[in-house]
């Protein structure tokens, strides 16, 4: 059964996240993952298949995949319709370092290699 740990607002991140009086300190990841042509749609299905199974992870705090949308925000940058962005929260380095080495993990590395041309991951402390 999966700890649960405490949670504080704060607003400057837009996410609840682990409170810093704890002895292991939250950490955020930013996953861009690039696709390779025509793979979108495959993709999503495997990924959609994983999230559940991460979520429930010891350690696991948010784990979501998004893409790019189109808006009226004139600040953002062009949409990039081959690009899936894993955003997630973690209640310490230790907690992400376990979740890389899952074996559902390592299968869905293997099943989804085909379809991914490049991935670059962002590991980020809070602010």
């Amino acid at each position: 059964m999966a700890k649960v740990p405490s949670f504080s607002s704060d607003p400057r991140l837009g996410v609840d996240s682990v409170s810093h009086d704890s002895p292991s300190r939250v950490v955020h990841v930013l996953a861009e993952i690039r696709l390779a042509p025509g793979a979108r749609e495959r993709f999503l299905a495997e990924f959609r298949l994983l999230e559940p199974i991460v979520r429930a992870e010891d350690g696991c705090v948010k784990y979501i995949g998004a893409f790019d949308t189109q808006t009226a925000i004139a600040a953002q940058a062009p949409v990039r319709h081959d690009v899936v962005m894993v955003i997630e929260t973690w209640q310490s380095e230790a907690a992400l370092a376990r979740h890389l080495d899952e074996p559902h993990m390592i299968e869905y590395r293997k099943r989804v290699k085909s379809l991914v041309s490049s991935t670059v991951i962002h590991v980020l402390s809070p602010a």
